[in-house]
């Protein structure tokens, strides 16, 4: 791809019957933010049609058929516009706004495997997902644990982690969608990888050398064996072998204090072990413009941290900033892997 075309993002409209359709559409009358790329909206043109109308929002006017289409009529353009690959999934009468529906599940998921194919053929430089739920799509039978999961496959990545970003603070896990109990089988090695996926992250992000704090698993990081000893056991060696490696790395820090320490710019990233432990801090500091980074896949790919919000779907309250915030994130990810900063 020339350098001196923009770069080329899809973003993924997510169910239906949530507020992925509205926060696209209201993201992109930022035109600051769409000056900066080419966006390809990846969903229904009836459904985004029948948002529009509902909030007084136009869909974008150039529609394609196919991604072949795209590639020949739209992507040899190098200025800023907005473009919709009609997926032709369903359209307004086979769901309800707001209903959790298998139908609305198979398109959303749909949406995710064009958007990553667009990423894999070169066709884009990154990807930004709108929210799914993962009930709507275990309701088709396919089995899901998430979107990075999801792509992880498609694109035949053998690992992914989950990254959290906000103006605040990063957090990347070393589990996430699984049942704690999982959660607290740890090994080194996985600990290991996650650190550096983590460092090689924030490098990309224009980290120099980032410093890396890892949560503890237990009460008090363990204290010293008397509420466990996966701390000491396997923590331990990990932050260890990191350390070997040339990365900044300390810990295991309890998780209560942790992060409190790392807002205030003691470190630059935080090495969660499981789901809660990272989210919850990091949507109590800034829930509306917290994004989601995969990382390990050979691909970019952003998105919002929330859910569908079935209970405002429809009724025009959805706000627009975590997209907005994923839209950004996404064009300097790209940006910096065409200089060739380290890919995540």
């Amino acid at each position: 791809m020339k350098s001196e075309i923009l770069p080329t993002i899809a973003i993924t409209t997510g169910d239906p019957a949530g507020i992925g359709p509205e926060v696209v559409l209201k993201a992109l009358t930022d035109q600051a933010l769409v000056n900066t790329a080419r966006w390809v909206v990846v969903g229904d043109a009836a459904i985004l049609k029948m948002v529009g109308k509902q909030i007084g929002l136009q869909p974008p006017d150039s529609i394609f058929q196919d991604r072949e289409e795209i590639a020949v009529q739209w992507l040899g353009n190098t200025t800023a516009q907005v473009c919709l690959l009609d997926s032709h999934q369903l359209d307004s009468a086979q769901f309800t706004v707001g209903k959790l529906s298998a139908v609305c599940g198979r398109a959303a998921l749909e949406y995710v495997r064009t958007a990553t194919q667009l990423c894999l053929d070169g066709q884009a430089d990154a990807m930004v997902t709108a929210p799914l739920n993962k009930e709507a799509v275990t309701l088709t039978g396919q089995s899901f644990t998430g979107h990075t999961e999801f792509i992880a496959d498609l694109s035949g990545a053998t690992e992914s982690r989950m990254l959290l970003v906000n103006d605040y603070l990063r957090v990347i896990h070393v589990s996430t969608h699984c049942p704690l109990r999982n959660a607290c089988e740890l090994e080194v090695p996985r600990i290991l990888r996650t650190i550096q996926l983590g460092n090689e992250a924030l490098r990309s992000l224009g980290f120099a050398q980032p410093r890396i704090a890892v949560c503890g698993l237990n009460p008090h990081a363990g204290e010293n064996g008397l509420f466990g000893n996966e701390d000491q056991e396997l923590i331990v060696p990990a932050i260890r072998s990191a350390q070997e490696l040339g990365m900044i790395c300390e810990g295991p820090f309890p998780a209560d204090t942790i992060f409190m320490k790392a807002v205030r710019g003691a470190f630059d990233l935080v090495v969660a072990m499981y789901h809660d432990q990272g989210h919850v801090p990091m949507k109590l500091l800034d829930f509306e413009h917290t994004i989601n980074v995969s990382l390990g896949l050979p691909i970019i790919r952003t998105s919002v941290d929330h859910g569908t919000a079935f209970d405002i779907a429809g009724k025009n309250q959805a706000d627009p900033s975590s997209l907005k915030a994923a839209m950004k994130l996404a064009l300097t990810m790209s940006l910096n892997q065409r200089q060739g900063c380290t890919s995540v």
